[in-house]
């Protein structure tokens, strides 16, 4: 990915106190907004916050956690970095599990967490925890400051490893007493770390390789990831498929890179994924991997997958090379650099016939599954068919932000979208409580672009107070809950797989709607297919906030499926 550089010219020294110097330092890096929840040992710069309301708009969410989701959302909506600020102790380990999450998306973020007095570290004192070491296996870097001297130098670094290469989450701790402190304030954007590589130099004789492979390929397939989108690659990465005609499929978090409806455009890959790039995947002779990782959900038996392709690998992280699918030749580098490198390399070409196979397989699972979903005649509603709606009213323009579970797999299988930037998920770590505050952050980022969540009834309520943010800071996100009174992901699993045991899976709700009134935000109930269409117009013509609750067959099952572990020939349609 490219560096996006600060533009912000060094400053001059002053002396100022380290926490009104972490305020001057997120403004250089052009920060207007950060997500967090005060405390103790955070309270001098909440303290210095105060002194700048007119350029730095501080979010309070109703938990930490969810001031690293809307952080997060912040930064996959728009890519650049979200900030999200916690006090020491619980505070602080608050944001694992959104730190966790951004890690394994590749989602670049800042978390500053207050932490105890340097003289207390150590001395289990109150809401005194080893945020560093925690934080450690979950961060892309982490760096506690324990003297205000540090502070310009250590925010500078954690922006520039946050954004740059392949992004990921920054955790800075600063003691209470380096807040307090005084310094000679001066600010240098941070454009090189000594031993730190970010994007690998693209080599020719890879270029070289990789072209043969593709030039002589009769039945080549690829399979994108969110490398495209955070290196800002869509252009090429377009102009490169319709060059070669090699149909083109994608990861959950690479959907939106190509608009839905490219013809070359073929689908998911993956457990869910749709039928003909999953079974290809196996008889193509050529598999070019452009910004993935071959994760487990993609591939599903290693000893099976693609085995008898050709493997070309673009990539920006060594890493991942070689790591889970062996390459038989590596692109290193920004792949919007390898790319635009590459297109006069590579003959024009349209493999029509390979190109029939993935249609033939569409109509397929379009016979068995995609209408049904769609279009149902059974007297309860489908997740799809609320997904279908959505498409009508918001035309493929809006962002849409998923939770985890059959209704993320739904929204990633039936969106539209014609912008990239458009599909927000927890992939990697498959976090329910995701949605919601992530939604908030997009919004917030792009206020101009309808947001809708789409969230399932179980992960809805574990961050069902970030609802209160949503009020008091008068973001208008839709938020839609599917609501089949289940865990429905996990029931599909022990329907399947144990004989229908649903253990603890079962959710006995709130009135959702009343809830959400409580929060000053007009909310709607459908149980019927009739009300749906109009329900989902009021929506999306709501300038306000707006909370929809669909009630949709309680055993609906999200297929095709590839079992665990299995290959992806495997996959079931049933």
């Amino acid at each position: 990915m490219e560096t996006k550089t600060i533009t912000q010219t060094t400053t001059k020294k002053q002396t100022i106190t380290g926490s009104e110097a972490i305020i001057h330092c997120l403004l250089a890096e052009g920060v207007n907004l950060i997500y967090g929840y005060p405390g103790g040992a955070i309270m001098p710069m909440y303290d210095e916050l105060y002194k700048f309301q007119d350029k730095l708009q501080h979010v309070l969410t109703r938990h930490e956690q969810g001031a690293t989701h809307a952080a997060q959302g912040y930064a996959r909506a728009t890519g650049k970095v979200g900030v999200a600020v916690a006090t020491s102790g619980p505070g602080a380990t608050n944001l694992i599990t959104g730190i966790a999450d951004a890690q394994i998306d590749s989602t670049p973020m800042v978390c500053i967490t207050g932490q105890v007095a340097s003289h207390l570290l150590g001395s289990d004192a109150f809401q005194e925890t080893d945020i560093i070491g925690i934080s450690t296996p979950v961060t892309k870097w982490n760096y506690q400051v324990t003297k205000a001297s540090e502070i310009p130098e250590v925010l500078a670094k954690a922006f520039y490893i946050a954004r740059s290469g392949r992004p990921g989450p920054v955790l800075i701790d600063i003691t209470k007493d380096a807040q307090f402190g005084e310094l000679d304030y001066e600010y240098q954007p941070c454009t090189h770390i000594r031993s730190y590589t970010p994007t690998p130099e693209v080599q020719e004789e890879a270029l070289d390789a990789a072209a043969v492979l593709i030039n002589a390929a009769k039945k080549p397939m690829i399979v994108w990831g969110q490398g495209v989108i955070l290196g800002e690659a869509e252009e090429t990465f377009k102009t490169f498929v319709e060059k070669t005609g090699i149909p083109a499929a994608w990861t959950i978090l690479g959907v939106s890179a190509l608009e839905t409806d490219h013809p070359l455009n073929v689908g998911m890959v993956g457990m869910h994924g749709n039928y003909a790039p999953n079974i290809l995947t196996n008889e193509c002779d050529l598999l070019i991997a452009i910004g993935m990782r071959f994760d487990d959900r993609v591939t599903g038996s290693l000893d099976t997958y693609a085995t008898q392709a050709k493997v070309i690998h673009f990539e920006i992280d060594p890493a991942e090379v070689n790591k889970n699918v062996y390459a038989d030749v590596a692109v290193l580098g920004d792949c919007k650099e390898s790319l635009s490198k590459i297109l006069s390399k590579v003959t024009p070409n349209a493999h029509t016939e390979w190109h029939q196979r993935f249609k033939d397989l569409y109509k397929i699972e379009y016979d068995k599954i995609i209408q049904h979903d769609l279009t149902p005649t059974k007297g309860g509603l489908t997740m799809g068919e609320v997904l279908d709606g959505i498409n009508k009213e918001t035309k493929g323009d809006a962002i849409i932000v998923s939770d985890v579970g059959q209704h993320q797999m739904i929204a990633c299988r039936y969106a539209k979208f014609n912008t990239t930037k458009s599909n927000i998920t927890s992939g990697g770590l498959g976090t329910m409580g995701f949605a919601l505050p992530a939604a908030i952050g997009a919004k917030m980022g792009k206020p101009e672009r309808e947001v809708v969540a789409i969230i399932g009834d179980g992960g809805y309520q574990m961050t069902i107070q970030e609802l209160g943010t949503i009020f008091q800071s008068k973001v208008p996100v839709k938020i839609v809950v599917l609501n089949n009174e289940f865990l429905g992901m996990v029931r599909q699993w022990q329907q399947l797989f144990f004989d229908k045991r649903y253990a603890s899976t079962e959710m006995i709700n709130p009135d959702f709607v009343a809830i959400a009134k409580g929060y000053h935000i007009q909310a709607q109930k459908v149980t019927k297919r009739e009300e749906l269409a109009g329900a989902i117009k009021e929506m999306i013509a709501c300038p306000d906030s707006y909370f929809l609750e669909v009630c949709v067959e309680k055993e609906d099952n999200v297929f095709p499926m590839i079992p665990s572990g299995a290959s992806v020939s495997d996959i079931r349609l049933e």
